[in-house]
């Protein structure tokens, strides 16, 4: 294809773009909302539809899997079928299906139901990311990503708050009611603000024969390595037969994927696209920001239900001071980005270093902490997080072709979603070893005997005695607490461990921005597409 033309080069949308900005990001937010907000609320569905605990979590599993596999296809949907199209099909889908979710009344229909609301979600936050990139010109466009930035990053912190409040007072069924207002009201600015590009309606008159092949293997080989990711831990991973077949197919499948997209004249997924130093790097940075990201949000509501005895919702209140600095700094990031006065590789450096600084403040964190120190820890942990994402999310633009906007922001999102499941489930998989190991060590020195143990014991024996226990009653249950004291301490030592760990590997990326080239100075106009 020629390079664009003048018209093509200078096209902005009819409407003010940040009133195209709000519309889009309202459908995102609430879809991102939507992964952890029924976390909460497992136990209810299980109750009220006959079904255990276990069970249960198929409601979560479904949906991850399902919008796992829409995402990376995201981009090649978007010119098959039109961006704007696509997206309010998205729109349409997930709110359809919230409704049926709502009134599910077993629950295999209801993970039906998630399987087809995570096809309709999934789609979503690609498909507003690439409509940011080409309705602001390149100095807005990191204003018009913190506005972006807010949804992603914002809604996984008040989910559970917002879940346990709706779950206590009202019923399960509304966490899934409360999409359609905003699903329909989407819809409806969606078809009066946002329009596609001309470039767009041209690539997509232009585009070839439907790759079924590559189709077939990225869903299925993407599909797989979700439910590996997910259930991995529960079942003992490669222990177990069924995750070692689907580990196996996923693999299998995903490197014949990339073989078979390498060499494709019209590749579903362009994995060319990594040979760029700017995309490639941010990619990586995106994956790594998922792990962080949504590994600290389950992890620390974690620490304090399992360890200090918190509430759902009250410890989704830990979270939500975090999202209000968030939302105070995402703008200022963006506003220094398009600036093009600050180095952005800079500012992702720095975004790192603080991000890296707050994990190993939390390292602190024991069951002493209070609600306060530990909402006071959680806020400097995600401060740097604004640094870090605007300005990757601006620089994996650079040095793309404008045609190739789809591809990549469905990329970048797969990477963060993929870098999230991954994250989740290497924590939670070292949380279980780890303390494994700190518990028999703990264990060595609980011996009977030992002075502190036999003053623990002697100390628990006698406060119950007085309280009217009898000598052998009382000692069996100081046993017990010592017992159950051992294995909170190893518990609590796992988590410091985690933090600590996760603290390293983000101060390790701190020069890895640097990769990347830094944007011009002055904002050029949109480059030639390629073919």
């Amino acid at each position: 294809m020629a390079e664009l033309r003048y018209d093509e080069a200078n096209w902005t949308p009819r409407h003010n773009p940040w009133l195209v900005a709000l519309t889009v990001t309202m459908a995102t937010f609430m879809e991102v909302l939507d992964t952890s907000i029924a976390n909460v609320a497992l136990p209810h569905m299980a109750g009220s539809l006959g079904a255990s605990e276990e069970e249960a979590t198929w409601v979560l599993t479904s949906y991850l899997v399902s919008s796992a596999v829409i995402l990376p296809i995201s981009g090649w949907l978007m010119e098959r079928i039109g961006r704007k199209r696509f997206y309010m099909t998205c729109v349409m889908l997930f709110t359809a299906c919230s409704v049926l979710c709502g009134f599910a009344p077993s629950l295999p229909l209801l993970v039906l139901f998630r399987v087809l609301q995570g096809l309709g979600g999934g789609g979503l936050a690609p498909s507003e990311q690439a409509i940011l990139a080409d309705t602001f010109p390149v100095a807005k466009r990191g204003q018009a990503f913190a506005l972006y930035g807010m949804a992603v990053v914002v809604a996984p912190a008040i989910g559970p708050t917002l879940g346990g409040w709706i779950t206590d007072n009202f019923n399960w069924h509304w966490i899934f009611f409360i999409n359609v207002p905003v699903g329909l009201l989407s819809l409806f600015l969606t078809q009066r603000m946002v329009e596609d590009p001309p470039y767009l309606k041209e690539e997509r008159a232009a585009t070839g024969r439907v790759d079924f092949l590559g189709l077939g293997l990225i869903s299925i080989g993407v599909g797989c390595l979700e439910f590996v990711l997910d259930k991995g831990q529960e079942k003992d991973w490669f222990g177990d037969t069924k995750i070692l077949t689907f580990a196996i197919i996923a693999a299998c499948m995903l490197i014949t994927f990339v073989w078979w997209e390498w060499r494709h004249e019209d590749p579903i997924v362009d994995l060319k696209l990594l040979k760029n130093r700017n995309f490639g790097t941010s990619v990586f940075l995106q994956f790594i920001l998922g792990m962080v990201l949504f590994g600290t949000t389950v992890l620390i509501p974690q620490f304090l239900q399992v360890l200090l005895g918190y509430t759902a919702e009250r410890a989704g209140m830990v979270l939500s001071p975090g999202a209000l600095v968030l939302m105070l700094t995402m703008p200022i990031s963006g506003r220094i980005v398009g600036s093009n006065k600050f180095d952005p590789r800079l500012l992702v450096a720095i975004g790192y270093a603080i991000t890296a600084a707050g994990l190993f403040n939390l390292t602190r964190l024991d069951l002493g902490a209070s609600f306060g120190q530990i909402t006071l820890w959680r806020t400097y942990q995600v401060m740097g997080l604004s640094f870090v994402f605007i300005p990757i999310s601006t620089l994996n633009y650079l040095g793309v072709p404008r045609n190739k906007n789809n591809q990549i922001s469905s990329f970048s999102n797969f990477a963060r979603n993929i870098g999230g499941s991954v994250g989740t489930a290497l924590l939670t998989t070292f949380l279980e070893r780890t303390q494994q190991t700190h518990l028999q060590t703990l264990g060595a020195h609980a011996v009977a005997g030992g002075y502190q143990y036999s003053t623990f014991i002697e100390a628990t024996k006698e406060a119950l005695m007085r309280l009217g226990q009898s000598a052998d009653t009382a000692a069996r249950i100081a046993v017990g607490d010592a017992w159950q004291t051992l294995n909170l301490q190893a518990t609590m030592l796992s988590y410091q461990n985690a933090f600590w760990g996760l603290s390293m590997i983000i101060a390790c990326l701190v020069p890895l921005p640097f990769l990347m080239r830094r944007p011009p100075r002055s904002a050029r106009v949109p480059e030639r597409i390629a073919e």
